[in-house]
């Protein structure tokens, strides 16, 4: 059993008979009542985010996980298939385990998180950011334009972002995976 003190992005807990991921967290110190933390929580099997509050000192469940590195090998319309890089073993997900499905590229590695009590693979933490190549966007127009004008852009897994106007097709560019946005085009 853990505290709300121990509450931290990543952690997996037990919680309305389900496994949920924190994925953000704050804790609050009103001036007036006690303290509290304040959660966004996503479930491992269906992928609902909640919001939730629990008040400061409260018990909570949390679930023994591993972390292993696993490669994407490829996605056949409804599992994401991905091999350990370590025993290659290969599992499957379904979608709603993965936060960004749309801009996993065949060859990443990714950490996935295990169960360690059934050994049953839970979500799939993706990089920080990725590099994809911009395979469609349109051409941008000097002049027509105050300040941070964007244009979408079809990347190289399908996935569509907005990217600045300087941005053409052939680019690479750095996505942050937790958003889907551009951060900055990639030179080589």
């Amino acid at each position: 059993m853990a505290s709300t003190s121990d509450i931290r992005n990543g952690l997996c807990i037990r919680y309305n008979h389900d496994i949920y991921k924190v994925i953000e967290f704050l804790h609050v110190k009103p001036g007036k009542g006690p303290a509290f933390v304040r959660t966004k929580l996503k479930s491992v099997t269906s992928g609902k985010v909640l919001d939730n509050t629990f008040s400061a000192g409260h018990k909570i469940e949390d679930v023994r996980v591993e972390t292993h590195k696993f490669q994407f090998l490829y996605h056949d319309g409804e599992f994401f298939h991905f091999m350990n890089v370590e025993d290659y073993t290969q599992i499957r997900l379904l979608e709603n385990a993965l936060d960004m499905p749309k801009l996993l590229k065949e060859g990443e590695v990714v950490t996935v998180l295990i169960n360690t009590e059934d050994n049953m693979p839970l979500t799939v933490d993706m990089p920080a950011s990725v590099v994809l190549e911009v395979t469609h966007t349109e051409p941008g127009v000097k002049g027509n334009t105050a300040t941070n004008a964007t244009k979408p852009a079809t990347v190289e897994t399908g996935a569509e972002v907005n990217v600045p106007l300087f941005i053409n097709e052939g680019d690479k560019i750095k996505i942050e995976t937790d958003k889907g946005t551009y951060k900055e085009r990639v030179k080589e």
